[in-house]
């Protein structure tokens, strides 16, 4: 009888547990934003999460108001939605909030790096030093090197070259953008002699565009991976593209190469020194590809569409570089060698700016996250104070929140080239109901987790679209092409990409 009784009280317990995991109990609390756990248990709305991100949260944001806590795969994630909260979240010391467990466990995921203690503040130094100030001019003059090697080492090949050539605009952006980024960073083919450097030039062109067709096979099962909800035989293809890029991108490979970075030999001695065995350095690099290329190209893809779709700000953009290119001493010219574009010719250049800041504004979509360490509390604009409550994950998705408000962005679904810069050319502010805003885009993130990188993926943007524009004529082949819509799946990574390509033709205006 006694032993009955405790059999039962176990499978109570037990069954008590099992609901108190699924959220079941779960109750909201006073001053706690409203609370939405859906009707699947420790599912909730984890489909239609990740089904449409966006369409979600404007739902959740309709029902709500602009602070509310949904339940997605057994984790709670209060998604605050007021700009003018987001100074407070992204400077919230990391006590209370912290980006690390959950990019920990993603980058494990998806990468197979497992983070030690000091990587956050490894890529951050080797950023600062490499990625920007000075350390930035000499990788632009390096990716700029690998552009020419790539886009225009046949300039004086003949009449021919000059014809039109036709090919899909994602494909030749991302392809072109990110084996210009992957040798600038993880170096070039040694030379044996002087006669050898068309060989290593042409060996540089056939390796990186292997790479990068084995890189696209990888970022398009990314999102499902991250989601861990790949079908088996993903999963399997998933596994070997990692022991490709852990091969390919080695640390014994990699130091056979010339020109190698400052920014990425830099941490992966760092790495050694705290101990990190080679394997795992191995898949530090094939995080940091990711994390350098991942994004640039298709930015630069849509920042090219936008501007051939928009003939008034292809002409604007196009007239701004052809002006910096001549002041410099450096206007494309007929018999004369590719443009030397530094990194004062990129600061002269407030319409290219904005452009691209618009696009960024359109297509990025990162998903800030955070993970609350201790009861806290935060306050809205409006002055209401709400409780967050430990072992929940606070969110940001700017996208819908800052970049497609109409109250910051008014028609915030056109492309307006020039909708970051006043007419002399400085920077516009932007306000919410009367109020100067801190936060109006947000591609890069913001606070500890910011984009350590963005000054060299901005610089690596606007030098392939300055030689696009300095030495070649753009068209669509079809100027009724409608600008195709994103790929939904892809919220919470970065840029979008599109749900198909687009056909362009192009030729050398020289």
């Amino acid at each position: 009888m006694a032993l009955g009784a405790i059999l039962l009280c176990t499978l109570i317990a037990s069954l008590l547990g099992g609901l108190y995991l699924l959220g079941v109990f779960r109750r909201r609390r006073p001053n706690e934003p409203p609370l939405d756990k859906g009707t699947v248990p420790w599912l909730g709305y984890a489909l239609e999460f990740k089904k449409d991100s966006s369409a979600f949260l404007q739902r959740m944001q309709r029902k709500h108001g602009d602070i509310f806590t949904v339940l997605l795969g057994g984790y709670y994630f209060t998604f605050v939605m007021d700009p003018f909260c987001f100074r407070a979240i992204v400077k919230e010391s990391r006590a209370k909030l912290d980006f690390r467990a959950f990019a920990v466990k993603l980058v494990l995921q998806v990468f197979g790096y497992e983070p030690i203690k000091a990587t956050r503040h490894i890529v951050h130094a080797s950023s600062t030093k490499h990625l920007m100030g000075d350390g930035l001019a000499a990788m632009m003059q390096a990716t700029l090197e690998n552009f020419q090697k790539l886009m225009l080492f046949n300039l004086s090949s003949g009449e021919e070259k000059r014809e039109w050539q036709e090919d899909s605009l994602f494909h030749y952006c991302y392809n072109i953008v990110f084996r210009a980024g992957y040798l600038a960073l993880y170096g070039t083919e040694p030379r044996r002699g002087a006669d050898d450097k068309e060989k290593a030039n042409e060996h540089d062109r056939n390796h990186s565009n292997l790479l990068f067709h084995e890189f696209r096979k990888y970022d398009r099962l990314f999102p499902q991976l991250a989601y861990s909800m790949l079908p088996p035989k993903d999963k399997t293809e998933a596994e070997r593209l990692k022991r490709f890029f852990w091969s390919a991108l080695s640390v014994k490979k990699t130091c056979q190469k010339d020109n190698i970075s400052g920014w990425l030999s830099d941490q992966d001695k760092l790495l050694a020194e705290n101990g990190v065995p080679e394997y795992m350095r191995d898949r530090f690099m094939f995080m940091l590809l990711w994390a350098s290329q991942g994004n640039t190209g298709p930015t630069a893809f849509w920042l090219l569409l936008y501007l051939m779709k928009h003939p008034e700000a292809m002409e604007a953009v196009k007239d701004e570089v052809a002006k910096v290119s001549r002041e410099n001493g450096q206007e494309a010219k007929p018999g004369s060698p590719p443009i030397n574009i530094t990194r004062d010719m990129l600061n002269q250049t407030p319409l290219l700016d904005s452009a691209l800041e618009e696009t960024l504004r359109l297509v990025a979509a990162p998903m800030l996250v955070r993970a609350v360490l201790q009861d806290m509390g935060l306050k809205m604009s409006s002055g209401t104070e709400y409780a967050l409550r430990k072992g929940d994950r606070v969110a940001l998705f700017p996208h819908l929140s800052v970049q497609m408000n109409p109250e910051i962005h008014p028609e915030p679904q056109r492309f307006k080239f020039d909708r970051f810069v006043n007419p002399d050319g400085t920077k516009k502010d932007f306000y919410k109901n009367g109020k100067r805003l801190k936060y109006f885009n947000m591609p890069w993130g913001a606070g500890v987790s910011i984009c350590p990188g963005r000054f060299f993926a901005t610089a690596e943007i606007k030098l392939f679209v300055f030689l696009m524009l300095s030495h070649y004529d753009l068209e669509l082949v079809n100027g009724e092409e409608e600008i195709p819509a994103i790929d939904i799946s892809r919220w919470g990574f970065g840029t979008m990409q599109p749900i198909r390509d687009v056909r362009f033709r192009y030729r050398l205006r020289f």
